[in-house]
């Protein structure tokens, strides 16, 4: 699944401080391999570089709750 600007997600990196924490897309960067990764906006903070499978849609989250 790729994520556009503006989706919201959940991230899933234990190394972060942000880990399951919910913010949203402010930027999608694509290197030349064709692979993504993603700037996170979070309420206090920013997280960059983030690649796709350390990120879920916000709304299949909720979806489970």
């Amino acid at each position: 699944m790729s994520f556009e600007k503006d989706d919201t997600v959940v991230l899933d990196d234990k190394h972060s401080d942000y880990d399951g924490e919910t913010g949203t897309i402010t930027q999608v960067v694509e290197n030349m391999f064709g692979d993504a990764t993603y700037t996170i906006s979070f309420e206090d903070g920013q997280e960059t570089g983030v690649p796709e499978d350390d990120l879920a849609a916000a709304d299949a989250e909720a979806d489970d709750a």
